[in-house]
């Protein structure tokens, strides 16, 4: 089996680092040789946190190249158009369509970019936008965010639903987990 390179990208906060740690789960379970390198910025003050998750036979390193993506998967807006140069033609950017102000753009030094998902779109990028806030909400977490988009991802893979269910299991505190669950579930189906 080929190598494969996907990258999970948002904001400090938004849960990323649970996503990547939950497909490595499920991935290893698999047999795969999994490496994963967490680069978290500013991510404490809403800073770009970027996870770069690869798995094959044989990994000998958890570093994408630009153009090297198989799939992005974006918690936000301006964070998929950011990183849309590592995707490698013919792979999949999957994006909530939740803008979050970074600081210059808090501050009024800068505007928020207008019509991202267009401008993706007109670069070639195979685009899947969509707003994964409105069913993490009503799972019953604004903080669902993640389990959504990682619910519209596992369309993306051949693995069964009981493999994603235990690794949200492995992975999530129990008080959130039925509220995880949930959003994965709608995630999936949208």
């Amino acid at each position: 089996m080929k190598t494969m390179n996907m990258m999970i990208v948002g904001v400090g906060g938004q849960g990323t680092l649970l996503a990547s740690k939950l497909l490595g789960r499920i991935l290893l379970a698999k047999g795969y040789d999994v490496k994963v390198s967490e680069v978290h910025g500013m991510s404490q003050r809403g800073g770009s946190v970027v996870t770069f998750v690869r798995w094959g036979e044989r990994v000998f390193s958890p570093v994408i190249d630009k153009g090297e993506c198989d799939y992005i998967l974006s918690f936000e807006m301006l964070e998929a158009a950011r990183w849309a140069e590592y995707l490698k033609p013919g792979g999949k950017l999957i994006t909530n369509t939740q803008q979050i102000d970074p600081m210059p753009v808090i501050t009024g030094a800068a505007a928020y970019p207008a019509g991202l998902a267009e401008k993706l779109r007109g670069m070639g990028v195979g685009l899947d936008a969509f707003d994964a806030l409105s069913p993490a909400v009503e799972a019953g977490s604004a903080k669902a965010v993640n389990l959504v988009l990682m619910g519209r991802l596992s369309r993306y893979f051949d693995f069964p639903a009981a493999d994603w269910e235990r690794a949200i299991g492995e992975s999530v505190p129990s008080k959130f987990l039925e509220i995880n669950k949930k959003a994965f579930a709608l995630g999936a189906k949208i």
